[in-house]
């Protein structure tokens, strides 16, 4: 798996590896792991719980070269935090295109096609 960082604006929030997705869909979301820069924003991330976080956060999520990761959806972070703990963190990204989500997240591409091949 590939650890992609999470950004607001310029400064690094945290971590994941996308580890989950829908192809199809173009989405791809996993566990976040939060940098130091998450507590400047977590408050505007807790109080938008259930809609859309504030445009002035400017969420971005960059590969392990730099590259931010298209997409022609949203970044978004769900903190259920301080009922869960740190399990309760998740980022998704939403509408990345093909031919970028295969090339990006190639095993969430297999594990959809998987599905069509297992024996009913």
């Amino acid at each position: 798996m590939h650890r992609f960082e999470i950004y607001s604006v310029s400064s690094l929030i945290g971590w994941s590896e996308l580890e989950l997705g829908d192809a199809p869909m173009g989405v791809a979301f996993g566990r976040f792991l939060p940098a130091p820069g998450y507590m400047a924003i977590q408050a505007a991330v807790v109080a938008a719980q259930g809609g859309p976080l504030p445009e002035e956060l400017l969420l971005s999520i960059r590969d392990s070269n730099g590259a931010i990761l298209e997409s022609c959806g949203v970044v978004h972070i769900v903190d259920h935090s301080s009922e869960l703990g740190p399990e309760g963190l998740e980022v998704s990204i939403l509408g990345v295109p093909y031919p970028s989500y295969e090339v990006v997240f190639p095993e969430q591409v297999s594990a959809y096609k998987q599905q069509f091949n297992r024996a009913g």
